[in-house]
């Protein structure tokens, strides 16, 4: 009898750019067939953008099974991005496709290229509400709070609007 994967992670996944598989939901479907391990996606929400990007994101959460630990799954992240157009050194700009780790089962993770869980990913709408759709009761390993909870103290302190649904799921 096969065993299941070591590990398990979320993954948040955004795309405000035409790439070589379409518009940016196109991009984000792409980009988790390439992950592989897919167990939950949630919807497709488009979202304005931070800093200088000139155009609204799509973004996606996922939670995936790997055998890979945290530097090994980023390695793949990065090569799987750089694949799809991104470059390096583009923080914050328009881009084809983006891939974070925000949370992983082994709780916290960091080192010299990593840290997880992801250290904005508390105070971001457009990570919030995607994760909330797949992983509501997953425990933030460094405040305990679950995601569901995490999202609801970030509705009550901005009290601005939830990010709309960008159309078809993955």
């Amino acid at each position: 009898m096969p065993s299941s994967p070591p590990y398990r992670y979320v993954i948040a996944l955004g795309s405000n750019r035409r790439g070589r598989h379409g518009g940016p939901a196109d991009e984000l479907r792409a980009a988790l067939a390439a992950v592989g391990g897919v167990i939950a996606v949630s919807p497709l929400i488009a979202t304005a953008p931070l800093g200088p990007a000139t155009r609204r994101f799509v973004n996606a959460a996922a939670v995936i099974a790997s055998d890979e630990p945290p530097r090994a799954l980023l390695a793949r992240l990065k090569a799987i991005e750089a694949a799809f157009g991104r470059r390096p050194g583009q923080r914050w700009r328009d881009r084809v496709i983006d891939l974070d780790i925000l949370l992983w089962s082994g709780g916290c993770w960091r080192d010299d290229r990593l840290t997880i869980p992801h250290p904005a990913f508390r105070a971001r709408r457009f990570v919030l509400d995607p994760l909330l759709a797949v992983a509501p009761g997953w425990r933030d390993p460094v405040t305990g709070r679950t995601v569901r909870q995490l999202a609801a103290r970030l509705t009550r302190r901005t009290g601005g609007p939830r990010p709309r649904d960008a159309g078809r799921g993955p």
